[in-house]
């Protein structure tokens, strides 16, 4: 395993668990104690986490893992959840594209959909998110609008109200939200508050919401709120989804895709 793939799955088990040991990292690792002092020594040098005797621990409570850092470790859910959700698109629409992995598989999934390969435009696509628009941007058959604002690099989300600006002025048929935390009670929501409030705008902005989301991130709570369940229509998920899970869901309202 690569010192770039250690790091990633590292930093996402600290964020899952709080805490790791170092022989116990080791061993779910399979590489030596001595590789993952190394390994926990540098990172703690970036301030991505806290060293500790033995071991290590996050920042606190609240700690986001930055984007380049995610592992891949549910990639395959996050592509069957992504294709679905490209199929949700018609073609000619306007789709607001949040930040993050998930979503970055949807804008993927969009990206190669044979039906989208020509129009004027074939897809309008609006977003925050610089990787995003970096990676749709090369297709010439898609209507690339981003919006104003300042960077967050944990995110690579344009933020503030520079990005209000743009969103106020245009209608969405579709917003597709990546989320940290989605719950029936508390809503879909994300770490960063100023995110928070650019993807809500977003929301308001469209005809239909689409969360598009891992089961884990289901029944979660997180800081900031961006929208109340009943505001969302359909909730895409992957097939580990519980049936009291779902059943809440479509009580509230929404359609949920398990997939």
């Amino acid at each position: 395993m690569s010192r770039d793939a250690r790091w990633k799955t590292l930093l996402e088990l600290l964020v899952e668990r709080g805490r790791l040991d170092v022989e116990e990292a080791a061993a779910e690792l399979e590489v030596s104690a001595a590789t993952i002092r190394r390994d926990f020594d540098q990172l703690a040098g970036q301030q991505m986490l806290v060293r500790t005797r033995g071991g290590a621990v996050v920042h606190g409570v609240s700690y986001e893992l930055p984007l380049r850092y995610k592992t891949a470790r549910r990639a395959s859910e996050k592509e069957r959840i992504g294709r679905a959700v490209a199929e949700l698109v018609a073609p000619g629409e306007a789709v607001g594209l949040t930040g993050g992995t998930t979503t970055t598989e949807v804008a993927r999934a969009l990206a190669v959909r044979p039906d989208l390969a020509a129009g004027t435009p074939a897809l309008t696509v609006v977003t925050n998110a610089l990787n995003i628009a970096n990676e749709l941007a090369v297709r010439p058959q898609f209507k690339i609008v981003v919006t104003g604002g300042v960077a967050r690099a944990q995110s690579y989300e344009l933020i503030g109200p520079l990005a209000d600006g743009v969103l106020g002025q245009v209608t969405i048929d579709v917003a597709v939200l990546g989320v940290v935390a989605f719950d029936v009670t508390h809503g879909a929501a994300a770490h960063d508050e100023a995110e928070a409030a650019i993807n809500r705008l977003l929301c308001e902005r469209a005809e239909r919401v689409v969360v598009a989301a891992d089961s884990t991130k289901l029944g979660r709570r997180a800081f900031a709120r961006i929208c109340a369940a009943e505001s969302v229509d359909t909730l895409v998920t992957d097939a580990a989804v519980d049936a009291d899970t779902v059943r809440r869901f479509e009580e509230a309202g929404l359609t949920v895709v398990a997939v």
